[in-house]
């Protein structure tokens, strides 16, 4: 199987190199795509001259293998039965496979394609591979609808949760612990963000008739200087997920509020994205699928697509839910159903 192939590719974020090489070799014996590279990012297209270009999405790179002894989400894969075991499994080399499997054998739709498979997902926004395609060549990146083929058990999940993080600072005075009256505890003073946190009660927000989670949990706390030293410094990281109703700004307004007094940072931050079930070709491929569609709460490259007016949703083969996971696992018969399924919705010949 197709997939089994690319996994066995090892592509943790930043050696991605060998999988995008495979990647380009097999697009470019397709006579009916024009393809470019950018670094390790790949856009394939089709230029049947059709009404409506659709762009399917999917990124290279993994997450580090696991090192749990007995792990079987790791490189090469293992089989057991028709379900296929390793690193990539569902996020999201299945999906990859989808693209590869589609490029190759769409000679002829009703609707033209963009295929991107692109680099460093999984790590920080500034090094994303589609980040750098939007900004080195925009022009090949045109589109009216986008699939995003992140794992999603073959339902279609509109839009995503925005995400920013924060550091919320207390200070204190060092001291001996042995005269700990001579100083001021800044871990102890930490106390009062902990407790906005633990009462904190977020929001579920219907945008365009899908309920979005939020959340807002610390994420890391650190402080101290050693063990016979009163603190003078900590520093609590706070993630907010927020419903794509709002914008950055709006987010850090309201962490801002929530912790008035404390000083406070944002270090970054990422939009949400609209469902976009209301364009028509959503909508036709939302009725495709034909299961009612679900919010993505976890932030994806849709809000790229997004930020430039190109709707988009997530639709992939696999169980998010084992993304990351030392049993990381994807079937058969999901991957064989989200390629026919796109295969049937593009008209593909």
């Amino acid at each position: 199987m197709l997939t089994a192939q690319l996994m066995d590719i090892e592509s943790v974020s930043g050696n991605e190199k060998a999988l995008a090489d495979a990647v380009e070799n097999a697009l470019a014996k397709c006579a009916h795509l024009q393809v470019h590279r950018d670094g390790d990012a790949i856009v394939a297209r089709t230029t049947w001259g059709r009404a409506e270009r659709v762009i399917l999405a999917g990124h290279l790179d993994t997450v580090p293998l696991p090192t749990t002894p007995g792990a079987r989400g790791t490189v090469p894969v293992s089989w057991e039965g028709e379900t296929l075991y390793g690193r990539g499994a569902t996020d999201m080399k299945g999906g990859v496979a989808v693209q590869l499997a589609l490029a190759a054998s769409l000679v002829d739709a009703a609707r033209d394609v963009t295929f991107i498979f692109y680099d460093h997902e999984e790590v920080e926004g500034s090094k994303s591979g589609l980040g750098r395609l939007f900004r080195n060549c925009p022009e090949l990146l045109g589109g009216d609808f986008a699939i995003l083929l992140e794992p999603t058990n073959g339902t279609v999940e509109g839009g995503c949760n925005g995400t920013t993080r924060y550091r919320v600072r207390t200070r204190g005075v060092a001291a001996h612990s042995a005269r700990a009256w001579m100083g001021e505890n800044a871990i102890h003073a930490a106390a009062p963000i902990l407790q906005v946190l633990a009462d904190y009660e977020p929001r579920t927000v219907d945008v365009d008739g899908l309920d979005y989670r939020e959340s807002l949990n610390a994420v890391r706390i650190a402080g101290g200087i050693a063990g016979n030293v009163i603190p003078d410094f900590c520093e609590v990281e706070v993630n907010y997920r927020f419903a794509p109703d709002k914008n950055v700004a709006q987010a850090e307004a309201h962490v801002f509020e929530l912790f008035e007094g404390f000083e406070i940072v944002r270090t970054d931050g990422a939009p949400g994205a609209r469902p976009g079930l209301n364009h028509p070709a959503a909508a036709s491929f939302v009725a495709t699928v034909g299961q009612t569609p679900k919010p993505k709460y976890g932030w994806t490259d849709v809000a790229r697509f997004s930020e430039l007016g190109i709707p988009a949703v997530n639709f992939g083969p696999g169980d998010a839910l084992l993304a990351h996971s030392d049993d990381e696992h994807v079937t058969a018969d999901a991957i064989r159903e989200c390629l026919a399924t796109l295969r049937a919705w593009l008209g593909g010949k």
